[in-house]
């Protein structure tokens, strides 16, 4: 069985110029560098699925409101 699971990220570049991306959930965050925001990212991934396959899937919770 699959899940897909969405965690937000940030992604910012640091003074080096090089590029970092932070996830948080509960059950701890990961961190990923790179020197593009993809390398960062794909970096940040993999830490993300070692943490899953270590801790597993967070739990989601996702509400859709209407914001007029």
């Amino acid at each position: 069985m699959k899940r897909m699971v969405q965690i937000p990220y940030e992604l910012e570049q640091e003074e080096d110029g090089t590029w970092a991306a932070h996830a948080s959930f509960p059950s701890g965050g990961a961190h990923g560098l790179g020197g593009t925001p993809e390398e960062a990212l794909t970096d940040l991934y993999d830490a993300v699925s070692l943490v899953i396959e270590e801790f597993g899937v967070p739990p989601v919770l996702t509400i859709v409101r209407d914001v007029a």
